[in-house]
């Protein structure tokens, strides 16, 4: 079995100190003193792997994006047809591995931050679009393009939309509702095109 250097966990370590610390304080409002001490390291070893708190929260924004993304690869892959793959889509975003209270905070609180911060607003921008584009990977073949757009459009916003309110401690309590929710809102979509 291979050995894993220190330098990577130790790098894990920060980001999921990361997760943990702006999970319980619901913000990005978290000091690198904060986040090595509840990884177990020195603020000086904090800042020689990351730099900046800047530069720490991008990098644990690109592993929940890296994490995210692996999981929806694996889900997209078992997914034999069309309905399959939105419904994975929508499965993956509220899996237990991602639909965790500190991971749902992070999400919240990164939102808030790309009003200023660029390169998170980047971030988030590719996580739309893969959203997006993984959506429109199943709508497609179910629906004309035009339309498969929109309810990818929708689809998106109600994940999204439920994040936020179970980051803010309200609405949807679990994922198995969450899903239940846009499940619902796909199925009277789809069904009404095959009516036609």
């Amino acid at each position: 079995m291979p050995k894993i250097g220190m330098e990577p966990l130790r790098r894990r370590a920060l980001i999921d100190a990361t997760i943990s610390a702006i999970g319980e304080r619901g913000s990005l409002d978290v000091t690198m003193s904060e986040i090595a001490g509840r990884a177990g390291v020195s603020s000086a070893l904090a800042h020689h792997y990351f730099g900046a708190k800047d530069e720490l929260l991008l990098a644990t924004m690109r592993h929940i994006l890296a994490e995210l993304t692996a999981d929806m690869r694996r889900a997209l892959q078992s997914a034999s047809t069309a309905r399959q793959r939105v419904s994975a889509v929508v499965a993956v975003n509220f899996s237990d591995a991602q639909f965790q209270p500190e991971t749902i905070a992070a999400w919240l609180a990164f939102y808030v931050e790309a009003q200023k911060s660029p390169a998170l607003r980047r971030l988030l921008k590719v996580y739309a679009r893969r959203l997006h584009s993984n959506l429109l990977s199943g709508l497609t073949v179910i629906l004309p393009r035009s339309e498969a757009d929109r309810v990818a459009e929708a689809t998106a916003a109600l994940i999204d939309g439920l994040y936020i309110r179970r980051a803010l401690k309200d609405g949807v309590p679990n994922a198995a509702t969450a899903i239940a929710l846009i499940e619902d809102y796909l199925e009277t979509k789809l069904s009404r095109r095959s009516a036609q």
